[in-house]
């Protein structure tokens, strides 16, 4: 995982043919360049920021078959959602976990109305289970959630479901594919696609966003994995392609660990907009989520609406015998949720999160759709589509059962660095060297300035951002402490890269506006 190494690769190889080319660093396209270099396919992955940075890195850090996808009858996704969840706890144990969720219940009905559905959820994983759902009294309900607003409250239903650190997640593809064989760019756009004179797809022109440098790179196989800018792509290959996005906005709020004492996730199934709402403990504080909101516009940096914030903020009062208020909100955050779009109109909400993948005349494969716990099998299937486009050597998918960098099992998640995996001992080698890194990089985050360091050496960290926010999760769990960070993060960084004052000026500036956007006024 080293940048420049991989960018002199580019330059060396212009006679180069890859088998395949993959634009977007997100989950699904970091999951299919996983999936091809394990098939032994020379892969490209060019993408034109950083890994994760949209929606990848926003989600509600849930590895989940989706309670709600069973409401609605959308049997087929549940069943591949959970058989995929299984194969996360077993292939990244470092970074995935079990968490154990509680409805509450305040009617009579509800109690063994939501414990059968989840007899039935359970039933649906199988063998990859990974605990049995029961029904709960009132006095265990409240033991679970101490502050569990009790006004009314009859019991409890518990089952289990997987979380995990998305962005780690995606670093941790990113180095696996690379271990594979693969180049990984960040911050390398795909501004033209070329063709040949029949008109099929042949390669790419890239930018190197840090030199502004251009390269081709001619390949058997393009795919566009782009998320939320999958149509802009799909326009570069045929300016009259229809539209198959339709965009979502799910936003999150972060609050103190004191808002919900215990180890127990909550579940609220039915919402005054019909969405389920998640009240989860992530690293040592609370995420609050999610919102479904149309959204016309695309951006990396989407913003919460006020709409969404109060909908947030009302409705988790109604459960928490604590009620938060906009001020004990740490971070805000908000993500484009790539939906495939259907061809009737209807609400987001209700739009399948299944994955869909379309073959232009061209011979672009572009995927739509899609959620972070299916992100392997869309990979898988992305690679197959590639085989039969590019004529590439039918080999078999060997993800299922294949470790992700960082695979370590026994991991205690409340020690320090767990979310390190294997790499752990690397990390503790860098203190042992230098003593100054373990250093917190503020009172206030439980990040050390070693892991500055780790980024930039091995895990192709190029700005403040790109460590503050995606590897140490520091904007998304306290945007204040992140920002008063971010002179101390830009120095070592600077050093590390080879930076100037200016630079370091300049990134400040930068991560201190971006941060503004993560808090409440």
């Amino acid at each position: 995982m080293n940048r420049d190494i991989f960018i002199k690769k580019i330059e060396s190889g212009a006679e180069k043919i890859w088998d395949v080319i993959i634009i977007g660093g997100g989950a699904t396209g970091l999951g299919a360049a996983v999936d091809a270099a394990s098939r032994g396919f020379e892969t490209l992955l060019v993408e034109q920021s950083d890994f994760a940075k949209g929606t990848s890195s926003r989600s509600t850090k849930l590895v989940h078959g989706g309670v709600r996808y069973l409401a609605q009858g959308d049997l087929s996704l549940v069943f591949e959602a959970l058989h995929e969840r299984g194969l996360l706890f077993q292939n990244a144990p470092h970074l995935v976990r079990n968490q154990k969720f509680i409805i509450p219940v305040y009617e009579w009905w509800e109690g063994p109305f939501y414990n059968v559905g989840m007899k039935v959820y359970d039933a649906m994983a199988g063998k990859l289970g990974i605990g049995p759902s029961e029904k709960i009294s009132k006095e265990e309900t409240l033991k679970a959630i101490p502050n569990l607003d009790e006004n009314g409250l009859l019991g409890g239903v518990i089952y289990y479901d997987g979380q995990f650190d998305d962005s780690r997640l995606a670093i941790n593809l990113a180095q696996t594919a690379a271990e594979n064989g693969a180049t990984v760019l960040n911050y390398a756009e795909a501004v033209a696609l070329l063709k040949n004179g029949g008109g099929i797809l042949e390669g790419i022109i890239l930018e190197d966003k840090e030199t502004g440098k251009k390269y081709s790179a001619r390949a058997k196989t393009v795919v566009n994995a782009t998320g939320i800018f999958v149509d802009e792509i799909a326009k570069m290959d045929d300016p009259g392609a229809k539209e198959i996005i339709k965009p979502s906005q799910g936003v999150h709020i972060v609050l103190d660990k004191s808002f919900l004492q215990g180890d127990a996730a909550i579940m609220i199934p039915h919402t005054s907009d019909g969405r389920v709402l998640f009240a989860v403990p992530w690293h040592d504080k609370v995420i609050v989520g999610t919102t479904d909101t149309p959204m016309k516009s695309k951006t990396l940096e989407p913003r919460a609406l006020e709409e969404e914030i109060e909908f947030l903020i009302s409705t988790s009062s109604k459960y928490l015998k604590k009620d938060p208020k906009r001020e004990d909100v740490l971070s805000i955050f908000a993500g484009l949720r790539p939906l495939a779009a259907p061809d009737e109109e209807g609400e987001t909400k209700e739009i399948s999160r299944k994955h869909i993948i379309t073959v232009s005349r061209s011979g672009l494969i572009t995927v739509s759709g899609g959620k972070w716990t299916t992100y392997r099998k869309m990979g898988e299937d992305i690679v197959d589509n590639a085989i039969l486009v590019g004529s590439l050597d039918e080999v078999e998918c060997r993800t299922k059962n294949m470790p992700i960098h960082g695979y370590v099992k026994n991991v205690d998640f409340f020690e320090p660095l767990y979310y390190y995996g294997s790499d752990k001992g690397k990390i503790e080698e860098l203190i042992a060297e230098d003593e100054k890194l373990k250093e917190p990089i503020h009172p206030a985050l439980p990040y050390i300035k070693a892991e500055i360091v780790w980024a930039v050496r091995r895990e192709t960290a190029r700005t403040v951002e790109d460590f503050l926010a995606r590897r140490a999760r520091a904007l998304f769990l306290d945007a204040k402490s992140a920002a008063e960070s971010a002179p101390v993060v830009a120095k070592i960084m600077a050093k590390e890269l080879g930076r100037s004052r200016k630079w370091i000026k300049n990134q400040v500036e930068e991560f201190t506006a971006l941060a503004d956007g993560y808090k409440l006024d």
